[in-house]
């Protein structure tokens, strides 16, 4: 008697949503980091072929930060994990940790963890098991956890001597989502980040991945003396296919995205925060699966509104 095979399900319209499942903290084993990797996973509850999003928080967030883009990307077709890094306040690392110089490295090896776990955060939510797309994987971050993911796409840390320190990109990685994300070191540098902040000194000369970068307005940051287009620069300095989201009145918090209840949203605005949702989901469609209309659409939509949230620019 034949045995049926079973067909993948495609995942949901670009404009349905679907209930999602959540999963934490799924412990994955880390020698010589000196806590294990806690994990989130979310995912939709339904459909198959999903293509992942691995998301690195900003400073001091955790796994539970970020439920307006997880919620939102999973109800839509992705699944997300989000690990908790060790600069997160729910961990409490002292600041004379001997880890905490390192801590800059240690979040892209987290990110590059989880990728490589993928069968153990898969097995460890009920009903995903075999539902996961390995080939359509997206590192994405905002603030500092956008550098992190910068690192997986072809970004490099300068050294002191002004030379690109080591490669930690990840060719499984496709496709990048970098939200308010640090521009170049040096000179852009305020005197407390460049007193503090040494491994902020980024090069995107290699970063050729395919990358969204969003970037406020009006994010007018302490650690630069360059202003708001500092967060321009992943897209400004980076070769290959890159678009540019610039948002309208938005600052760090880019209306809202690293949580519903963030009392570090300086920029509350729901409306932005659903064209972020939109557009990041679109773009990522478009670059993991060739040939979908979502981004074109979803340009198309935004150039035609009166009063449009933001631009977008590509190159």
């Amino acid at each position: 008697v034949p045995v049926p095979v079973p067909v993948p399900v495609p995942g949901p319209a670009p404009d349905a949503a679907v209930p999602v499942v959540s999963v934490k903290p799924v412990v994955l084993p880390a020698p010589g980091r000196g806590e294990d990797l806690q994990v989130r996973v979310t995912a939709p509850a339904t459909g198959g072929d999903l293509p992942i999003i691995v998301f690195s928080h900003g400073f001091g967030s955790s796994l539970d930060g970020y439920g307006p883009l997880a919620d939102y990307w999973a109800a839509h077709g992705f699944a997300v994990l989000q690990p908790t890094h060790l600069d997160s306040r729910t961990l409490g690392l002292a600041p004379d940790d001997p880890r905490t110089p390192l801590i800059w490295r240690i979040r892209v090896e987290d990110l590059t963890r989880t990728i490589d776990r993928l069968d153990d955060l898969e097995a460890a939510v009920p009903g995903l098991a075999g539902r996961l797309d390995r080939g359509r994987i997206a590192a994405a971050g905002h603030s500092w956890g956008g550098q992190s993911a910068s690192m997986l796409l072809g970004a490099r840390v300068l050294g002191a001597d002004g030379e690109p320190g080591e490669d930690l990109s990840d060719p499984r990685v496709s496709a990048g989502l970098l939200l308010a994300t640090t521009g170049l070191g040096g000179a852009d540098l305020s005197p407390f980040a460049a007193e503090n902040f040494p491994f902020m000194s980024p090069s995107f000369a290699a970063m050729a991945t395919p990358t969204l970068v969003v970037a406020g307005d009006r994010d007018d940051s302490p650690l630069s003396v360059r202003g708001p287009d500092w967060f321009t620069d992943p897209y400004r300095l980076s070769p290959g296919p890159k678009a540019l989201l610039t948002l309208f009145g938005a600052e760090h918090s880019l209306g809202g995205v690293a949580g519903y209840h963030d009392a570090e949203t300086t920029d509350e605005n729901p409306a932005r925060v659903a064209l972020v949702q939109r557009l990041t989901c679109a773009y990522l469609r478009q670059v993991l699966r060739p040939g979908d209309p979502s981004w074109a659409a979803a340009r198309t939509a935004l150039a035609a509104e009166d009063a449009p949230l933001g631009r977008i620019t590509e190159a």
